[in-house]
């Protein structure tokens, strides 16, 4: 008869505490729909966001006493659950705070076995929170959460047997309730552990979702972007967000002004005007990433307006403040902690998109600037040396002078014209020409020219003033130092997708050691710096890879190398 109610017991009591596990897992579900959630799987959290788990999980603990089943002056109840899974989920400093709070509330309730379930539960949390350090960088799996709840359910009931009096009682507890709480609390564990990993995956799945879609919007606006942030680029970065997203606006300011806006509004949120609503300018006040979740928290003067919630997020450019992207929806609380993190991760995508098109800008702007110091740069002794040799020639010559002065000419105005900063090899040539021409009238049989170039290279598009810094230095340096001077040969040919030019001399050559230097900055003057300029130019415009190859041979020669690419895009200032 005694076994029959101890039997009847035990099924009553287990039936009465799965149901308080029901609960429990009730809560671990809105739990884990919760921005606190997101707490329990950060790599650090903060005192404070600590001290929210502490409160959370101690709730938990002390509910899961007051749920517990008075039986012979103790309580069979689920109060480890939340030291346990505090402990596994948040770590060794929550799960000891919980362990503490819920232990000492039991020791405070009172009850012969008081001290013994208090201590057990104070165990627990911090057994849990040593399992959490040791099984990083994974998080515990369920099958963790029963063995350590089942492990310190069954050292509570040890220490009751124990150190409970009277020790029958004791043992006629320990008999009744053991099993039923070993199964309860584990069950209870693994329930509250396994609801929080799913939702943890479903919001890894989204997180991963709103990356890929986060990927996509840059890839397609980064050519948009290269524009700099004007109405243009940034009607047409709104319009692919807009396309590509559940929102129901986009807009893209700058610091004063709405630079675009697409979607639902746009009859009063319109390009141009200047910014009005409260929360853009708060954004720009504050300099970091601001929510409204109600019409009234955007600010919109438009009582009718249909934007009723919005993320703005603001724009930098090399970590200057330059504007703002504001994405809008059409209902009021609509906005998720995903929903803020997209919006904010396409903020910073943008924001460098900007900054790499600022320093692309830049990079053209230093580019212009090489070839104008390039331009200025023309020797004035060779000015002075081609009049001279056209005045020697003016009595003795004088259709030869008229010719020299042309030339002359020629190569002036090719020279100074800034108009375009690409011309056809064949235009190239022609300036190459003028130059050898007034240098061939004044060395004479000492400067033999030679040139091979094949025909369909001659409208592929260079950079202007490319080839007579070239062309001069292996004049100047290569050939007139011999005293019988030499030949200078200019050779083009097309080689797959790229035009390969070639200086050849069969000059003094040039020493290894300043083959080295010769294309760095701050080497040599004159001509030398001509050869770095071009070189700068070819690798900003080009690539590195389409920088100038030298090949020298004392007492032989040299012979500098370039690769045009044929099909690249160049853009004509023309």
């Amino acid at each position: 008869m005694e076994n029959t109610t101890i039997g009847l017991l035990d099924g009553n009591l287990s039936i009465i505490l799965v149901q308080r596990i029901a609960i429990i897992a009730v809560f671990a579900y809105v739990l884990s729909h919760m921005q606190v959630f997101r707490l329990l799987f950060k790599e650090k959290t903060t005192a404070r966001e600590k001290m929210v788990l502490v409160f959370i999980f101690s709730l938990i603990s002390i509910v899961g006493t007051y749920f517990g089943i008075p039986i012979e002056g103790a309580l069979a109840n689920v109060r480890d659950t939340g030291a346990i899974v505090a402990g596994l989920l948040a770590g060794p400093a929550v799960g000891t705070a919980v362990g503490m709070i819920s232990g000492s509330h039991r020791i405070y309730l009172g009850g012969y076995t008081a001290l013994q379930c208090g201590l057990a539960t104070m165990i627990g949390g911090v057994l849990a929170g040593y399992i959490h350090v040791r099984t990083k960088p994974k998080s515990p799996e369920w099958i963790t959460g029963i063995i350590t709840g089942s492990c310190v359910i069954l050292l509570s009931m040890g220490l009751i047997i124990l150190f409970a009096k009277p020790y029958e009682t004791a043992v006629s507890l320990v008999t009744q309730i053991t099993i039923p709480m070993v199964l309860a609390n584990a069950l209870g564990i693994a329930i509250f552990m396994i609801i929080i990993h799913n939702a943890r995956e479903h919001q890894t799945k989204i997180a991963a979702l709103q990356t890929h879609k986060a990927l996509r919007i840059a890839n397609i606006t980064l050519p948009h972007f290269r524009q700099g942030l004007n109405s243009t680029s940034a009607e047409k970065v709104a319009a692919n967000i807009l396309s590509m997203t559940s929102a129901a606006a986009v807009a893209i300011t700058d610091l004063e002004r709405v630079l675009a806006h697409v979607g639902l509004g746009s009859d009063h949120h319109v390009t141009g005007m200047q910014i009005v609503t409260k929360l853009t300018r708060a954004c720009l006040t504050q300099k970091q990433v601001t929510v409204a979740q109600s019409q009234e928290e955007i600010g919109c003067k438009v009582p009718a307006c249909p934007l009723k919630s919005a993320i703005v997020v603001p724009l930098y450019c090399r970590e200057e403040l330059v504007g703002t992207l504001k994405i809008y929806y059409a209902r009021e609380e609509a906005l998720t902690a995903l929903d803020i993190e997209f919006a904010q991760g396409l903020g910073q995508v943008f924001s460098t998109q900007l900054e790499l098109s600022a320093l692309q800008h830049k990079a053209e702007l230093a580019a212009k600037a090489e070839l104008k110091a390039l331009r200025a740069q023309i020797n004035p002794h060779f000015l002075f040396n081609a009049l001279n040799t056209i005045v020697s020639f003016c009595r003795t010559n004088p259709e030869k002078a008229r010719s020299l002065l042309i030339e002359l000419s020629e190569f002036f105005r090719r020279s100074l014209k800034t108009a375009r900063d690409f011309v056809t090899l064949s235009e190239e040539l022609e300036h190459v020409d003028s130059y050898l021409a007034l240098e061939q009238a004044r060395f004479g049989d000492r400067l033999t020219i030679k040139q091979e170039i094949e025909p369909d290279t001659l409208n592929i598009l260079i950079p202007t003033f490319t080839l007579q810094p070239l062309v001069e230095n292996a004049v100047k340096h290569g050939l007139l130092a011999k005293t019988d001077g030499g030949t200078i040969t200019i050779v083009a040919k097309k080689i797959e997708n790229q035009v390969e030019i070639l200086i050849n001399d069969d000059g003094i050559g040039i020493s290894p050691d300043i083959q080295k230097q010769v294309l760095e900055y701050g080497f040599g003057k004159g001509a030398g710096v001509g050869l770095t300029n071009v070189n700068e130019r070819l690798k900003t415009i080009y690539g590195t890879k389409h920088a100038l190859t030298i090949t020298s041979i004392m007492g032989e020669g040299t012979s500098i190398r370039l690769h045009i690419p044929v099909n690249m895009e160049v853009v004509d200032d023309d």
